[in-house]
């Protein structure tokens, strides 16, 4: 592989931390701030409306600057807002450090996808390499992040962020060749696919779809250990679990994919979303079967990801930056909406198991997102 590409993989992998990290210490920073879990997920749901922002905003804004220099100005920002929430002490400041902090990894993906594309061999898939870095965080980084939570602290992990996001602007700024920028197609090509029903229905099913999994996932870590009984020294354990299911879940989803289509694989990704989510509302007291769902759902959130991102570069012709900036727009908004709604039940005194079944019912918007989309353009597409 090339060096330029491992470069990128190190910006996805700084992404990857700073947006799952946090659901992972979630405690910990509510104890610190002197608040509740459900008002500290909106540090969660904070980073994904800035993700939500930034990606169209940057793309709009910069879309005219050579690549390279994209890039690097997107980790100065990735790393100034990881350095003030390590400082941050405040939960309103806190907010706004991580909305910060999620300004730049939409466009980042959109941008990096681009580069990638171009840096890659002949014949090869760049997705994989994009992906990579994220599900590396998940199985490596968030672990370890937990760990530090409960040994020493969590300002600790964005200090490690904002050091990490210095070293991968020296590598990007070191490694990756200087690029002309994309032909200017002015605004209206950058959204001129968004005129079609296609784009919006991927979106769509990348919202509630995913969101599903953020409404559980937000609070998986006092799900284990008041639920499922996890002592919190058990839990970086889980969340190695659970990022090896990531990783597994991003290499099934590419070839169930190639082999079925996207647009099926997205589907019946969906169903066992479903399944998971819900036995883990009625059974989630029962450790083997928590363990169980999460390693299953995990796998099921990083499996849709490629099949999604590969659909919405299809049906984004002459505004591939901004299509591939808009799949992670949606699927951290699904992330802010699910941690939100994820968290409604608890605020009302509902034990941690409840968050699941509200996750359900968002898939089940998805799973008709996804079927209309397959019903309305599998005949026109084939490959979809």
């Amino acid at each position: 592989m090339k060096k330029s590409l491992i470069a990128l993989a190190f910006g996805t992998f700084a992404l990857g931390m700073a947006e799952f990290v946090m659901m992972s210490i979630l405690p910990y920073v509510a104890q610190s701030m002197q608040c509740s879990i459900p008002e500290a997920g909106h540090l969660i749901s904070a980073y994904a409306i800035g993700v939500c922002v930034g990606a169209p905003s940057v793309v709009l804004v910069a879309r005219k600057r050579p690549l390279h220099q994209i890039l690097l100005g997107l980790i100065v920002i990735y790393l100034t807002g990881n350095l003030l929430m390590a400082s941050c002490s405040d939960l309103h400041l806190g907010v706004l450090f991580r909305f910060i902090s999620g300004l730049p990894h939409g466009a980042y993906f959109g941008v990096g996808s681009i580069v990638a594309d171009r840096l890659a061999p002949r014949g090869k898939s760049t997705s994989a390499i994009m992906c990579s870095g994220m599900t590396v965080a998940n199985l490596i980084g968030i672990p370890a992040g937990t760990w530090l939570s409960d040994m020493v602290s969590w300002r600790v992990i964005f200090l490690f962020n904002g050091a990490w996001g210095i070293l991968t602007f020296i590598l990007l700024y070191r490694l990756v060749p200087r690029m002309e920028p994309l032909p200017n197609t002015g605004l209206k090509g950058q959204f001129r696919f968004l005129k079609s029903a296609a784009p919006w229905l991927i979106m769509a099913t990348t919202t509630f779809g995913n969101g599903g999994i953020f409404c559980w996932y937000s609070y998986i870590s006092p799900l284990m250990n008041r639920i499922a009984g996890f002592a919190p020294s058990e839990i970086t354990m889980l969340m190695v679990l659970a990022g090896g299911s990531m990783c597994v879940g991003n290499l099934l989803g590419g070839k169930l994919a190639d082999r079925y289509t996207p647009g099926k694989t997205i589907l019946g990704v969906q169903a066992v979303m479903i399944f998971g989510l819900l036995t883990t509302f009625f059974l989630a007291s029962y450790p083997g079967i928590a363990v169980l769902m999460l390693c299953i759902c995990t796998a099921c959130l990083f499996g849709v990801s490629a099949p999604q991102q590969l659909l919405l570069l299809r049906f984004s012709k002459g505004g591939e930056m901004m299509g591939a900036a808009l799949v992670q727009v949606a699927f951290n908004l699904g992330n802010a909406v699910g941690a939100y709604c994820g968290g409604l039940p608890i605020t009302y005194g509902l034990p941690y198991n409840y968050p699941a079944l509200v996750g359900a019912g968002f898939v089940v918007i998805g799973v008709v997102s996804t079927a209309t989309f397959c019903k309305k353009y599998q005949t026109a597409n084939a490959g979809i």
